[in-house]
């Protein structure tokens, strides 16, 4: 059997995989880019360290909220449309990002940036509903996950060199030319691949019954669960590691972005992992295993944080598990919660990104919150939520679902 995944014949033409990667990346290089510039902002702006993570939770819940707007809206009038909008609101907030003069316009484009963001990543969600078998979404998000992966791998490293070189701004002006490359790529290359744009999408009561379709069905939740805390397993790092390895435990800034490189690559190793057994086995198999992975690596770094190894090898470490874990569930949850609905794939991967976008903001919340100067708060919640995400799959029984 072949190992090509091959878009249907109507969108053969069109360099949909290239597309897809690129707008998936864009989340996480919309955050890790400028992690290192984190605790340099509190101390430019004179606020305290909560204050400064709004810039990563407000971004959360913007995407999230969007979703809900989005999917619907690209289930009426198409991807494209959507998707072009979205992308230049993103380099339009981009550039205020760039030339904010006070953390409360900073976090106002941020939110606004996150908006943006949503239609990219949301619109390449649906494409691959759209535009490949079912059979085949999974295997799909999988190799294209290995490539997004490159974004948290390598962002951090330049954005940690470009903090050292230029400060903080110069994160969102690389932001800025990504994001208009994109744009620019999508206008000449992306056909519209929604052909069964449907009136009622946007209405209340066609909105209303998509919602409950949705959300009534169990096997959305038995995908959306793992994935949501896994997500907010990475998220605590994402939020957590600068401040934990840079103020804590003394890594310089210049060496932050090659620490959470080395944390990230888990990710990379995940996915690739992830499309092995997705070969051998069936996606709630491979969700099992995932999960049992998420568990061992919040497990590990309490343990490891209780017997007093404090030293940022043991921080990049408990990443590099969080982050492989994550490998091998996001791609099976983001197919598996959205194949069953031939026509609410908008909706459904609004909802989805919804649900994993208000667990972030919870976990950045407690993670500003909670930040004492010590690696107690962090190896905790990374054992709650791994133990939760252990369990989420095996406490929500699956039943078929009719599209």
């Amino acid at each position: 059997m072949s190992n090509r995944i091959l878009p249907r014949p109507q969108f053969a033409g069109a360099p949909l995989f290239v597309l897809i990667a690129a707008m998936l990346m864009m989340q996480p290089l919309s955050t890790d880019l400028y992690l290192a510039s984190l605790p340099s902002l509190v101390a430019g702006f004179g606020v305290p360290v909560a204050t400064v993570q709004l810039t990563l939770s407000l971004f959360v819940i913007g995407f999230g909220g969007a979703q809900l707007v989005v999917g619907p809206l690209s289930d009426r009038h198409g991807r494209r449309p959507v998707l072009l909008a979205g992308l230049g609101l993103y380099v339009a907030a981009t550039a205020l990002c760039g030339l904010s003069q006070s953390i409360a316009l900073l976090i106002a484009a941020r939110f606004l940036q996150a908006l943006g963001c949503c239609a990219a990543v949301m619109v390449a969600r649906a494409i691959v509903r759209d535009a490949y078998e079912p059979q085949d979404s999974a295997r799909l998000l999988a190799r294209a996950s290995t490539w997004v992966s490159l974004a948290p791998l390598l962002g951090p490293v330049l954005g940690s060199y470009l903090q050292v070189a230029f400060g903080w701004r110069a994160a969102f002006a690389a932001l800025g030319v990504f994001s208009a490359c994109v744009m620019a790529a999508c206008i000449l290359h992306l056909p519209e691949t929604n052909e069964h744009k449907n009136p009622q999408a946007t209405n209340l009561r066609g909105l209303a019954a998509n919602y409950r379709l949705v959300l009534g069905s169990r096997e959305f939740w038995l995908n959306v669960m793992p994935g949501a805390l896994s997500y907010g397993g990475i998220f605590m790092f994402i939020s957590g590691s600068s401040f934990v390895l840079i103020k804590v435990l003394g890594v310089p800034t210049q060496w932050f972005g090659y620490c959470f490189a080395l944390g990230v690559s888990g990710y990379m190793g995940g996915t690739l992992v992830c499309r092995r057994l997705l070969k051998a086995l069936a996606p709630e198999q491979v969700l099992r295993i995932g999960t049992a992975c998420s568990l061992m690596a919040g497990l590990y770094f309490l343990a490891a944080t209780l017997l007093g190894l404090w030293h940022w090898a043991v921080v990049v470490l408990a990443m590099f598990l969080a982050m492989a874990a994550h490998g091998i569930n996001f791609p099976v949850s983001q197919a598996g919660a959205v194949s069953p609905f031939a026509r609410q794939a908008g909706t459904a991967a609004g909802l989805m990104g919804a649900v994993m976008m208000a667990f972030a903001f919870v976990i950045g919340s407690i993670v500003g919150a909670t930040h004492n100067g010590t690696l107690y708060p962090l190896a905790i919640l990374a054992a709650v939520l791994g133990t939760l995400n252990f369990l989420s799959v095996r406490l929500i029984a699956k039943r078929p679902v009719a599209a």
